[in-house]
């Protein structure tokens, strides 16, 4: 007889691990207190167009987020871009990638990359053997500066400090080197295609969660759309959610609502997870006439006044043409100063450095902000576990974990949890 399980809450952690119930021959119930899916990583609509709550990539060592997608019934092909890394600057300088595998492609083009000398070339070589031979680990005290701080400033500018800032939404000083290393190790050695940038061509509800909940209802799964969960109480074996048994439950919703949830049955870990800091992302969309940027996304020099990172082109991601999306990661000086100041600094910053590729001014369509987008990546950070008690498990980005707060962190959590919630 299969055994009944509920999920509490419908991000891309909670379709996971309801999707991995499935297979895993339970009865699933998913709980989102929501009117969609998706969480913190979903699709808005702004003028009559959508657009996502913030701009995501993914990359090929992310299996499996491709795994479950490609299960659901979507086309990862289709929904997403493929192309190798590629860090590249307007002016055309950064670090672009060849097609093969990722350590020889990593190599050939920091030896073949005009825009530096030969000794930072030898010096970004040499600390990515010495990464290498030490299996990637180092102090778990260690920030990503410290761990960086003898390579030549331009290189930390030009690759270590925007590869940190997209990979742990975590400042270079204040980010775990362990942590980095470990999203290095999986990109540059898990295989051909591992370091690849997949940009997605669809919205963010579209690339998992529609698709996600489509395959769960038609599997047999409830889905409780709309439906806060108010308590969670232990029902013999099991677990009770209101009136209804369950025979285990896994709770896949923010750390806050998880805490709320989970104090008492656990108050440490809701005090833990409480205790986590977190840092907030800045998307600022904005749309331009005769827009083309060189490739469907390009690194920025951020700065005191300028505050993106990256830059997308989503003309060139079967998106409106002349719609630019700006990231803006490890957001807290700019949240401080506002959104609307946020929003002129990146069309000023827009200009100045894409000015070439589209006919001025550019039209800023809205500036989103996720205040608690990641929890800041700290060295040593201490995070919250994912078993609780048993039959009780937690699912999150935000739970402990090799990964930071990524799409596959979630995913890989919500599969961990389904896998394991009864032993």
């Amino acid at each position: 007889m299969a055994r009944r399980v509920a999920v509490v809450g419908g991000g891309w952690a909670g379709c996971a691990a309801a999707v991995q119930c499935i297979d895993e021959g339970h009865d699933v119930v998913l709980f989102e207190m929501a009117r969609h899916l998706g969480g913190r990583a979903r699709r808005v609509e702004v003028e009559g167009f959508p657009l996502d709550n913030g701009q995501h990539i993914l990359i090929g060592a992310y299996t499996e987020s491709l795994r479950l997608m490609r299960q659901v019934g979507v086309k990862t092909t289709v929904a997403l871009m493929r192309t190798p890394l590629r860090l590249a600057y307007p002016d055309g300088s950064g670090l672009v990638l060849p097609p093969g595998r990722p350590l020889l492609s990593f190599a050939l083009a920091v030896l073949g990359n005009p825009a530096w000398r030969w000794t930072e070339r030898r010096a970004l070589l040499s600390i990515s053997a010495r990464w290498a031979l030490a299996g990637f680990r180092c102090d778990p005290q260690l920030s990503v500066a410290e761990l960086c701080a003898h390579l030549p400033e331009r290189l930390r500018e030009d690759l270590i400090d925007p590869l940190c800032v997209a990979a742990l939404n975590t400042p270079a000083d204040q980010a775990s080197a362990a942590v980095f290393l470990r999203v290095m190790k999986d990109a540059l050695f898990a295989g051909r295609g591992s370091s690849d940038l997949l940009l997605p061509r669809t919205d963010l509800s579209r690339l998992f969660p529609d698709a996600a909940g489509r395959w769960l209802e038609h599997a047999g799964a409830g889905l409780r759309l709309g439906e806060r969960v108010m308590q969670l109480t232990p029902a013999g074996q099991g677990w009770a959610v209101g009136d209804e048994h369950f025979d285990a439950i896994i709770v896949a919703c923010s750390p806050a609502e998880a805490a709320r949830l989970l104090r008492p049955h656990a108050a440490s870990w809701a005090s833990l997870t409480e205790a986590l800091p977190f840092e907030p992302i800045i998307t600022v969309y904005a749309r331009g006439s005769g827009v083309r940027l060189p490739a469907p996304m390009l690194a920025l020099h951020a700065g005191p006044e300028a505050p993106a990172q990256f830059v997308f082109d989503h003309g060139q991601l079967n998106g409106p043409q002349g719609l630019l999306a700006f990231v803006v990661s490890g957001a807290a000086p700019w949240v401080e100063r506002g959104l609307e100041a946020a929003g002129r600094a990146v069309l000023s910053q827009a200009e100045e450095a894409l000015g070439r590729y589209f006919r001025p001014p550019l039209r800023l369509v809205r500036t989103m902000i996720e205040k608690r987008a990641t929890f800041l990546c700290r060295p040593g950070l201490q995070r919250p576990p994912a078993r609780l008690a048993p039959r009780l498990w937690a699912a999150g980005d935000y739970v402990e974990g090799p990964y930071p707060a990524t799409l596959e962190g979630a995913v890989r959590s919500g599969v961990q949890a389904a896998r394991r919630v009864f032993d």
